[in-house]
């Protein structure tokens, strides 16, 4: 397994749901602010972040475009999820270099699955 998965999560309950879901499942995640990332994958060598595209900073885009524009963190594979109504959010993102995103509802309901494959990558 490769190192932790990044998370960038402000919503305290979501994040933890996080957390439990991959200490259930022997899966590595680290919490970090969305100014961080970068710096973060590069230290870390990191192949996978988990990006709220909500996050209350507004920087979400931001950093999806930042990793997949430098050459240095561009392989990290991005997962970003967001309200299932957001379509122009999701296309942004898509956009900005998110490999997937998913509604948050789906993202929670495969919550499991999407950590262990995110660990594999």
């Amino acid at each position: 397994m490769t190192g932790p998965i990044l998370v960038v999560v402000d919503d305290i309950f979501f994040l933890s749901k996080i957390q439990q879901t991959a200490r259930q499942i022997g899966v590595l995640v680290e919490a970090i602010e969305p100014a961080k990332v970068k710096e973060r994958v590069a230290e870390i060598s990191a192949h996978s972040v988990i990006l709220d595209l909500n996050h209350r900073s507004g920087a979400a885009i931001d950093v999806a475009r930042d990793l997949k524009g430098h050459c240095a963190t561009s392989r990290v594979q991005v997962m970003g999820f967001l309200s299932h109504v957001q379509t122009d959010l999701a296309a942004a993102a898509h956009e900005a270099g998110c490999d997937v995103v998913l509604a948050r509802s789906a993202f929670a309901q495969q919550l499991p699955q999407i950590l262990m494959k995110l660990a594999e990558s």
